[in-house]
């Protein structure tokens, strides 16, 4: 998903548009492709590996800013699910029913939405979603969960370059992202981000380029 200098408005409409579009596609003719979900730590360019792999898999991309915004507006989440038929959003309740019972968790009206957009984001297949603890809503059959992570300095020295402000600062913006994280995912779904067992893949993009980093999930979602 390209946002150039659209309004987060104009490219939401515009990726709805799309799929009202793939209704009108007979179930044989639509192919199923997992959803990607991409956690990162601040300053491993997961971004930028997201940004090349939706590229390189013709995948649109919804970032966190996005999502957020999707999950916000109750108008804009209902009309995301009239674009799914009724046996996607069956699935759909039944899917977040079970979510919320497994993982004993107490969704407040905005976890309720995200959830309800992120599941069906999943549903239309060939996506792939950054942030918002997408890896902890997806069912694990349906997408494949991707870490990036890179030690702290390579991370604090990227944040410096990107933003143009010294390696204190940069250390002062990469804590604080971290920490906002940390807190999020446990707040709404009671794990921790840091675990490599809520993941199919961690990568190091401290010792793995970021070429290397897209070949090696895009080759793991065309197994």
């Amino acid at each position: 998903m390209k946002q150039k200098n659209r309004s987060r408005e104009q490219v939401i409409e515009e990726q709805m548009q799309r799929w009202r579009l793939m209704q009108i596609q007979t179930s044989e003719e639509k192919i199923r492709f997992p959803t990607i979900t991409i956690s990162r730590e601040p300053g491993s360019g997961g971004s930028i590996v997201a940004k090349k792999l939706a590229g390189k898999l013709e995948f649109d991309l919804f970032h966190q800013e996005i999502l957020h915004e999707m999950a916000q507006k109750s108008q804009v989440s209902a009309q995301i699910l009239k674009t799914l038929d009724e046996k996607g959003l069956s699935v759909l309740e039944d899917w977040i029913t079970s979510l919320v019972q497994d993982r004993h968790l107490w969704p407040d009206q905005y976890l309720k939405q995200l959830m309800k957009v992120i599941v069906a984001i999943g549903k239309h297949s060939r996506a792939i979603i950054v942030g918002r603890g997408a890896n902890f809503i997806l069912p694990p059959d349906d997408c494949i969960k991707v870490r990036i992570i890179s030690p702290q300095r390579v991370r604090i020295q990227n944040v410096a370059k990107t933003f143009k402000i010294s390696e204190k600062e940069a250390k002062r913006r990469v804590i604080r992202t971290e920490s906002d994280r940390r807190a999020f995912v446990r707040k709404y779904f009671n794990a921790e981000i840091e675990d490599p067992v809520n993941y199919d893949i961690v990568i190091n993009t401290g010792t793995l380029s970021m070429d290397r980093a897209v070949s090696s999930i895009a080759a793991l979602a065309a197994e």
